[in-house]
């Protein structure tokens, strides 16, 4: 199944937004309906695929047929850009500039190699396609006239599993669910439920160091994987062939988070582990964001850390976003901060730890709100994007962002990107509702993520980009990385070469020479253009 093309995922579960939502936020945020419906799928003036005859008819021969060369305005429309609002937006108003001439869809490394090799030879740009759930413009490319995408779904296998080591080899193409399914015939989870979990790639978790909601306790992406496959126009690297090695730098990590401007991800080897017996969620409540964050500091340094530890400030658990399924239900909402702890493993390992933590929660000041609200938010988790969806049909505009830094940095990181949003977007007219949580935790610091609301205004794309500027610049001041897990893509581009300093930038543009000489793998992608 393919996901909405105007929106986030599985059409069926679209829910409008409640008339006492709706009502709310034009009495709050002064949004007003939309003036036009969505352009539907069948009238986009999507125009011929400019794909010169000689390259389609090579790209067919490296593919086996015609089936595996697509053209159709639909398929290509499905592979426009990715699912960040302004992207949405673009897509709605009916706007292809950025369609791929065809797209491709691979049956294993070998093909994908050839493909690479028919590009290089044609001059012609590859956009490497996963799930399609890229918030930060990683599936735009600059403009060099024709390109196509590069599908993996094809590629889809569990094609290794050692119950010894405990390791999974993984086609890239593989969806999260499917991965799961896989993995658990044999008794075994990976353990990554990132938000994007019910559509995103394993090579897309890969190419971006994703990391899941239960990172507390399975660790993110790139900790899990032990090796990895990358096809280039230049061939094939392999990476990883033991669990460390101090045989030189680590290969797998200039691949993690290369975002398809170095090459094309076709399978890792990853860590996984047993399907845990128990699985239990709880809220707590603390009487503000800073004494919230202190006590995940606690329990993140000294232990026993749950699987899951989140923590949602002040306007973030008055609106219900830490359950959204909640909004609109009439269910009141506490004031203060709600905290939703996750324990899963055996029962003797999640009983220890949660009585210990619960005490380190109760001494740093929370309260027990009962397994309510962490069942409520596990029931949810992945329900974020369609209530963005809904937000946009209602005439709001609605997206989210991410950094992450040291402890000590985090309540002046904090300050500044609310600061940044609230207002920049305030003085455009349209005061925003600024929303955030703490989403990750590490030993030495954590990640802010943060939710804006408000009217979309007259020309949304530009109005939203001013205030995402505004916000880059204060998490660079403020001492915080440009992204925690969301990656780099166009959108980030440009601080991520302030964050990487230039002789940083240089060395990865050597890298992307050698692998990429003809620049021709996600142009614009991560790396600003020579």
């Amino acid at each position: 199944m393919d996901m909405l093309w105007s929106g986030w995922g599985d059409p069926a579960k679209a829910t409008p937004l409640p008339d006492s939502v709706i009502g709310l936020l034009r009495d709050l945020l002064g949004v007003t309906p939309r003036r036009t419906a969505p352009v539907p799928i069948e009238d986009m003036a999507v125009p011929d695929g400019p794909l010169a005859p000689e390259a389609r008819r090579a790209l067919i021969a490296a593919l086996g047929g015609e089936a595996f060369v697509r053209t159709d305005a639909e398929t290509r429309v499905r592979h426009t850009r990715g699912k960040s609002t302004p992207d949405l937006l673009r897509i709605r108003e009916g706007d292809v500039s950025a369609v791929p001439a065809a797209v491709l869809l691979p049956g294993g490394h070998d093909e994908v190699l050839t493909v690479l090799r028919v590009c290089a030879e044609h001059r012609l740009p590859l956009v490497p396609f996963g799930g399609g759930t890229s918030v930060v413009g990683g599936l735009a490319p600059e403009p060099r006239g024709a390109f196509v995408a590069l599908d993996l779904r094809r590629m889809d296998g569990l094609l290794d599993l050692d119950p010894v080591s405990r390791t999974a080899t993984l086609q890239a193409g593989l969806r999260a669910p499917q991965a799961e399914a896989l993995l658990a015939a044999h008794g075994f989870t990976l353990g990554h439920f990132p938000q994007s979990y019910e559509w995103a790639t394993i090579g897309g978790f890969a190419a971006t160091r994703s990391s899941g909601q239960a990172s507390a306790g399975y660790g993110r992406f790139d900790e899990m994987v032990l090796s990895l496959t990358l096809a280039t126009p230049g061939g094939t690297l392999d990476t990883g062939r033991a669990p460390r090695s101090a045989a030189g730098p680590d290969l797998r990590q200039l691949v993690l988070g290369s975002e398809g401007a170095f090459g094309v991800i076709t399978s890792v080897t990853v860590r996984i582990r047993p399907v845990p017996s128990t699985s239990v969620y709880e809220g707590w409540h603390f009487p503000s964001f800073e004494e919230g964050a202190a006590a995940l500091r606690r329990l993140a340094q000294d232990g026993p850390r749950p699987t899951v530890l989140r923590l949602s400030d002040e306007t973030e658990t008055f609106v219900g976003l830490a359950h959204p399924e909640a909004i609109g239900s009439g269910t009141r909402q506490p004031t203060g901060c709600t905290a939703i702890a996750g324990y899963e493993g055996t029962h003797e390992d999640t009983g220890y730890r949660r009585e210990h933590a619960a005490a380190v929660l109760r001494a740093c000041g929370g309260t027990p709100l009962g397994e309510e609200p962490g069942r409520r938010w596990a029931h949810g988790r992945y329900s974020a994007p369609y209530l963005r969806d809904a937000l946009l049909d209602a005439g709001a505009f609605a997206e989210t962002l991410e950094t992450a830094t040291f402890w000590s940095r985090l309540p002046g990181l904090y300050t500044a990107v609310r600061d940044a949003l609230t207002g920049t977007l305030t003085a455009a007219g349209t005061p925003p509702l600024v929303m955030c949580h703490i989403s990750h935790v590490y030993e030495n610091g954590a990640s802010l993520y943060f939710t804006v609301v408000c009217a979309q205004g007259e020309d949304p794309v530009a109005h939203w980009t001013r205030a995402k500027h505004a916000a880059n610049e204060a998490i660079l001041a403020a001492g915080g990385t440009i992204s925690h897990h969301h990656g780099v893509g166009t959108d980030h581009r440009d601080w991520y070469a302030r964050e990487a300093g230039p002789l940083g930038i240089d060395a990865l543009r050597a890298v992307k020479r050698r692998l990429d000489p003809e620049g021709l793998l996600n142009p614009g992608v991560l790396l600003p253009a020579d």
